[in-house]
């Protein structure tokens, strides 16, 4: 059975984990953090101190706010417990902190936990490798109307994606557009957020050239596609050395992805 220390439990994706997890013979979770405000009436052990529930659990499952992200690294690296992070909105700051603790304990962090979304990525990169670079790119994600952050994790690594195939810079990206901008210039990248009622998460990229175009797509209806990556995240990092690790780790992992 692998523990799990569950960080913003009462959140959309924390509820999704916690409903997914109680369904896995192999996992459970054996504490549930967040502020106290939020504490669940007969939900298991509630706390709202991350580093004094590690030693109920293996793996601290992470989706919270970046500063939450960073106390549970912080922790996991002091005793010894692995982390899967899902949190977005985070600086460069932020990331330092979750790669210093990956020194020490194995850390995955990603986006978007769900596998269709990894499989986009592969699809996009062998799709921009095939085509010639003078098709435009044009990314569009759609979110719910609570989403504090934009564009979303998962756009910006679609993005980035596009960038490293063309060795674009980061000043390519073009978000939205207003006004006499002028004509589209070659080798950019237009990234374009969409915030209304309770889209799961809806993710485009459209790839245009003289006549033609095409479009890579995929479409959460639920977040417990996003869940059950993360618990496919779990049980990789359970076993995993310290490291940094992505999505894409557990894609590669044999048997992994399909539990």
């Amino acid at each position: 059975m692998i523990r799990i220390v569950l960080v913003g439990a009462a959140g959309r994706m924390g509820r999704a984990v916690d409903a997914a997890a109680a369904g896995a013979a192999d996992l459970g979770i054996a504490a549930r953090v967040d502020v106290r405000a939020n504490f669940a009436a007969g939900g298991g052990v509630w706390t709202e101190d991350a580093a004094s529930a590690l030693g109920r659990g293996d793996v601290v499952v992470d989706f919270s706010t970046p500063r939450g992200a960073r106390e549970a690294a912080a922790a996991c690296a002091e005793k010894g417990a692995a982390m899967v992070t899902g949190t977005t909105g985070m600086t460069a700051e932020d990331t330092a902190v979750l790669q210093a603790a990956a020194l020490r304990v194995p850390v995955l962090q990603a986006s978007n936990f769900s596998l269709g979304v990894a499989a986009l990525r592969v699809a996009l990169r062998a799709t921009l490798a095939a085509l010639p670079p003078d098709w435009d790119v044009e990314i569009v994600e759609r979110h719910h109307r609570h989403k504090k952050d934009s564009p979303s994790g998962t756009a910006l690594l679609l993005a980035g994606d596009v960038r490293q195939a063309r060795s674009l810079p980061e000043t390519a990206l073009r978000h939205g557009r207003e006004g006499m901008v002028g004509q589209r210039p070659p080798g950019e990248v237009g990234v374009h957020s969409v915030r209304g009622g309770s889209w799961v998460g809806d993710h485009q990229v459209l790839l245009a050239a003289e006549g033609e175009w095409m479009e890579l797509r995929h479409v959460a209806q639920d977040r417990a596609a996003f869940a059950r990556g993360a618990l496919a995240a779990v049980r990789f990092v359970a076993t995993a050395g310290a490291g940094w690790y992505t999505i894409d780790d557990v894609l590669r992992a044999p048997g992994r992805a399909a539990r």
